[in-house]
């Protein structure tokens, strides 16, 4: 309680380590709240919770609550599980796909993620495991970073059109981008202008904590 109340003055940094992906990561406190950073973003909890959080409410809480199957392209912490049970109360099945085993220890550890039953964690790249789920979902969020970094295989046309392929009817895709420089603004408007609009609706909400825009694309049949 203290070094939550100590954090309001100075972030307090709990565990830190190494990593090949993201350089660093740590858990601390900042502004009394238990979060991960990499070395230069936010990467689990605070701010992110709060930007995919705002997706999750551009699609509709009502709507996401009767889903029944919902895939995580890229856990860390897992601050959007935890929106998706807490905040909405969804009571269906979560399949989290991440890369990094030692993210899912640290939020095991500090974020108690392992305790939630309706929750599979499966250790893959984000690409491969699309490639290979049989599964359909009702919607499938994407936050894939390696610290600021987004893999280039998210803006190409096969892994849109496959996850795409993954959705049910009326089903969503949330996906969250981070815009550092000119390049990044270009690549986010020549994704969404020129989407195959055929049977999909996407949009864009932009600017969500500065530097991120949130893509929502609906399955319209």
């Amino acid at each position: 309680m203290i070094k939550q109340i100590l954090s309001y003055l100075i972030p307090i940094v709990l565990y830190k380590r190494k990593s090949k992906l993201s350089k660093s990561l740590e858990v601390l406190w900042n502004k009394g709240e238990l979060v991960i950073d990499s070395e230069n973003t936010n990467y689990s909890y605070g701010d992110l919770q709060r930007i995919l959080k705002i997706g999750l409410l551009d699609i509709g809480f009502e709507k996401i609550v009767r889903m029944n199957h919902i895939l995580v392209l890229g856990v860390a912490g897992g601050s959007v599980v935890k929106t998706l049970i807490e905040d909405i109360q969804f009571k269906g099945k979560i399949t989290g796909v991440e890369i990094d085993p030692e993210i899912i220890k640290i939020a095991n550890k500090y974020f108690n993620l392992k305790d939630i039953s309706q929750l599979n964690i499966v250790i893959d790249d984000a690409f491969e495991f699309v490639l290979k789920t049989k599964d359909k979902y009702d919607l499938i969020i994407v936050d894939v970073f390696q610290d600021t970094q987004m893999p280039n295989f998210l803006y190409q046309n096969y892994f849109t059109d496959r996850i795409c392929s993954l959705l049910n009817s009326k089903g969503y895709i949330l996906f969250n981008t981070m815009l550092l420089d000119k390049k990044q603004n270009l690549l986010n408007e020549t994704y969404i202008s020129s989407f195959k609009k055929e049977n999909f609706s996407i949009r864009a909400i932009p600017r969500v904590e500065k530097h991120n825009e949130l893509i929502v694309i609906e399955r319209t049949h």
